[in-house]
């Protein structure tokens, strides 16, 4: 069986993959594993533990919170919130250790488990292996009476929440109209709220969650429902939160997409002009439009590649001292702010760049302009050859000496299917679709 954990915890069919006994597992391990490690040296742990709204999270929930109390943890129940306001509270409340359960952009079927540190941050993969390892062992004696954990509801956790990401606002969003989509997710109170105490006018869509609907339709990966309510209420531009709010896209005034390349690339400028981009470093993933870099090279700052997954964006920022990175899907991080992807956050400061300059949206947008990209899944190949393959690699050679600088090639192996992504930008559509198929066709021949 390959590793439980992937790069955003453990995530699957919510009573299939992931059970309730699973999830109680998880939480059991995750405790003692803890406190092996003297994170729970000289006091009585404490955790908290939120979930976005889909149905599961209900008795995933109260797993987790059984897990945790049987392992003498005291818990915190936060209730509905964004994952990035558990990342924040378990540091901003003094816990041990912060549990979120959430599936993210999938439907609501599914669900997941993870966990966050003292600090706030995701757990690294040793302290995950060692949980995984200890799945199913019984060679430990639980606490009984005063020791088992005690259990009780925190109040005041979105105020705490929403204060917080009102502190970082450099200015008055006064006279913008927003539409804020928040995928009947985590960010059904949480964003709007943000967004009006900001100053702004909000317009709500996805604000209505029954625990079945989330993503369905509505969010960051369905954007159509907020171009129209964009057009519809005259806005000034559109945010799109995904299910757990860790993720924010934007449209313009006229229903225009603007990726999280565009929103690095403006955010990224307001913090060089504040003098608050660290080493004038932006980190970003090798799925960043080309277009971005050259922005950003442009612009005289310098962009740190890393491989897909914010955790790995969020690793080099640590490791490199910087404080800004995110992906194209929207994940932006803002270290200053924020120890996770925190599209609440990321909307609030695209929308003060507005306001401080005065300029709509498309305008702040056109500080790059990405080159087409096209995408090509090659399913039912043997992924492992992608990196070894000779007939590949001299047609990937050849690729990129058509495209010289005006474009790009990028070979990945999905992480989770037998499948191959062939990634090919250029300066004109149709090269970047002809290349791209023509690559699809060396790794259909020789991997298949």
């Amino acid at each position: 069986m390959g590793r439980l954990f992937g790069t955003d915890g453990v995530r699957g069919l919510a009573n299939r993959d992931l059970t309730a006994p699973l999830a109680m597992d998880l939480s059991v391990a995750a405790a003692r594993v803890l406190g092996a490690s003297g994170a729970f040296a000289g006091h009585r742990p404490v955790a908290v533990v939120g979930r976005d709204p889909r149905a599961s999270g209900e008795f995933l929930e109260a797993a987790v919170v059984a897990g945790l109390a049987s392992a003498g943890v005291d818990v915190l129940r936060l209730g509905v919130l964004p994952t990035p306001a558990v990342a924040h509270l378990t540091h901003a409340l003094d816990a041990d250790l912060g549990v979120m359960l959430s599936a993210s952009h999938n439907p609501a079927p599914d669900n997941g488990v993870k966990f966050f540190d003292r600090s706030g941050h995701k757990l690294p993969d040793e302290l995950e292996d060692r949980i995984e390892a200890l799945l199913g062992d019984g060679s430990w004696e639980p606490p009984t009476g005063a020791g088992v954990g005690r259990v009780r509801d925190a109040h005041g956790a979105v105020e705490q929440y929403v204060a917080h990401l009102l502190s970082s606002v450099p200015v008055s969003l006064d006279g913008l109209r927003v539409v804020v989509d928040c995928a009947n997710g985590a960010s059904a109170d949480v964003a709007p709220e943000a967004l009006r105490r900001a100053g702004a006018e909000v317009i709500t869509i996805g604000a209505a969650p029954d625990g079945l609907n989330i993503n369905a339709g509505v969010g960051s990966t369905h954007l159509d429902a907020l171009r129209a309510a964009v057009r519809e209420h005259g806005a000034d531009a559109g945010l799109a939160n995904d299910g757990d709010a860790d993720r924010c896209l934007a449209v313009t005034a006229a229903g225009e997409e603007v990726d999280g390349d565009q929103i690095m690339a403006i955010l990224a400028l307001e913090l060089r002009e504040s003098g608050r981009l660290a080493n004038g470093t932006v980190v970003a993933t090798v799925m960043s439009n080309l277009g971005f870099k050259l922005a950003m090279r442009e612009a005289g700052l310098t962009v740190v590649e890393t491989a897909v997954g914010d955790r790995y964006v969020l690793e080099a920022m640590k490791a490199g001292g910087h404080n800004f990175g995110g992906e194209q899907s929207g994940h932006v991080i803002m270290l200053d702010h924020a120890t996770t992807g925190d599209g609440v956050l990321t909307g609030l400061h695209l929308l003060a760049a507005m306001a401080r300059r005065g300029r709509p949206l498309d305008e702040l947008a056109k500080v790059m302009t990405r080159l087409p990209q096209v995408l090509v899944n090659v399913k039912g190949v043997d992924k492992a050859r992608a990196k070894t393959s000779p007939e590949l690699a001299a047609a990937v050679a050849e690729a990129e000496a058509e495209l010289g600088e005006t474009g790009r090639v990028l070979i990945r192996p999905s992480g989770t299917e037998p499948m191959v992504r062939v990634m090919v930008e250029a300066a004109r559509a149709d090269d970047a679709q002809r290349l791209a198929e023509r690559l699809a066709d060396v790794v259909r021949t020789h991997l298949g």
